[in-house]
């Protein structure tokens, strides 16, 4: 039996409305009804007391620190999949119980790498200063357009493992332009990341290969998904009025470049290079402090967690290993660890609940990989077109 929250009205009228649970057993009010039966709206900016959508894909407590995907603790799967592709499956198909589908998805995947003509001719249109993620919005729309009166166009999982496919070719193309250099064709013998090293950096190095690739598979797994964001409420609008899937991750893509969302790795970088060493560190948390409203903690904060975000740990151990491993001594990471350990302990950021966030530490990976600080935000989007369309696939077969 449905159970049911009375809403009483000024005029004594009494309208019942059906509570729904999710899976943990968190009531949801269905106002479906409201208006139809009432006339009254509901007011809720930003969204923080409302669910726009039903979906399974992604569960997160941020009182407690949980991100799950699809059942699994983010912890778990970092630990137990070998590369990122297993988690697109994941998030795509909702099991890891068909192995040979599996491996026949990661096939597909690898055989689609390259993008078409058209899109490497809107990357060289481009001036090489232009913004990464500017370019990238074009790609989407040339994609957009290759496929629009293609067959392919209305096979709704082929769209999304060809989205997966395409991105890694088209940000490793996007740097190589802005950077001056030749495009590289992709190697189909090669997983998923160790490919996209490839294509980006062109280096014959089985060491940097390896511990390069190893870890943009963790931080891609990290940034796959997280639920209903801005960016990917973007591309469920943008979807629902029957866009193409290209033409939404162009939508996404444009709103995960705003600062607030995902560009936040980029002014964590540019915040620990202004404090340069950690002696300055107190001094910059005091004026964080006194000054709040022009100077800020970035990496610190989140608008869901309330406490640790679990990626911002797993993160912050894959910078050291990557430091360590590659020999790179950066300054930053000093300054960084000092600016945890200060905030951490301070009654200031405490009662405010700022811990660490993912942003925190994923900006120095990227540095010591080589990737200049304004393509950090498309790594973010490569990485993120996975869950944006799982989540736009989930959308379009829903009958809501």
């Amino acid at each position: 039996m449905i159970k049911k929250a009375v809403l009483e009205l000024d005029d004594d009228q009494k309208i019942k409305l059906p509570i729904l649970y999710d899976t943990e057993g968190k009531g949801v009010l269905d106002i479906t009804s409201l208006y139809k039966d009432t006339g009254i709206l509901t007011y809720d900016p930003g969204f923080m007391s409302t669910a726009a959508c039903e979906s399974k894909i992604t569960f997160i407590d941020g009182n407690k620190g949980i991100l799950r995907y699809r059942g699994y603790n983010i912890e778990d799967l970092v630990k137990s999949c070998k590369s990122f592709i297993e988690v697109v499956y994941l998030l795509f198909y909702g099991t890891f119980s068909d192995i040979e589908d599996l491996q026949n998805f990661m096939l597909q995947i690898s055989q689609e790498y390259m993008p078409p003509k058209i899109v490497e001719d809107v990357v060289k249109s481009f001036p090489q200063n232009s913004h990464p993620m500017a370019i990238l919005m074009a790609c989407f729309s040339a994609l957009a357009s290759y496929y629009y009166d293609q067959r392919i166009i209305k096979d709704e999982l082929k769209c999304i493992t060809l989205a997966v496919s395409k991105i890694a070719g088209i940000v490793a193309i996007i740097y190589r332009h802005i950077t001056g250099q030749n495009f590289i064709q992709a190697n189909k013998e090669l997983t998923y990341s160790e490919n996209f090293v490839h294509m980006m950096f062109d280096i014959f190095s089985y060491k940097f290969t390896q511990v390069v690739s190893k870890a943009l598979d963790i931080i891609f797994i990290l940034h796959a998904d997280h639920e209903q964001n801005a960016s990917t409420a973007a591309v469920r609008l943008s979807g629902s009025s029957g866009a193409n899937l290209f033409a939404c991750l162009g939508a996404g893509a444009a709103t995960l470049w705003g600062p607030a969302h995902g560009g936040a790795n980029e002014a964590v970088v540019n915040m620990l290079m202004e404090i340069e060493k950690p002696d300055n560190v107190k001094q910059f948390i005091q004026k964080v402090k006194d000054d709040n409203k022009h100077t800020k903690l970035m990496g610190f904060g989140h608008r869901v967690y309330k406490n640790y975000d679990p990626r911002a740990r797993i993160m912050c151990e894959i910078c050291k290993e990557v430091l360590d491993d590659l020999g790179v001594n950066d300054p930053l990471l000093e300054v960084a660890l000092e600016l945890e350990n200060v905030a951490l302990k301070d009654s200031y950021f405490i009662e405010r609940n700022l811990y660490p966030n993912v942003d925190f530490y994923s900006g120095l990976v990227f540095k010591a990989i080589g990737i200049p600080v304004k393509m950090f935000t498309v790594l973010f989007a490569l990485a993120r077109t996975s869950g944006w369309s799982a989540q736009w696939y989930e959308m379009v077969a829903s009958k809501n």
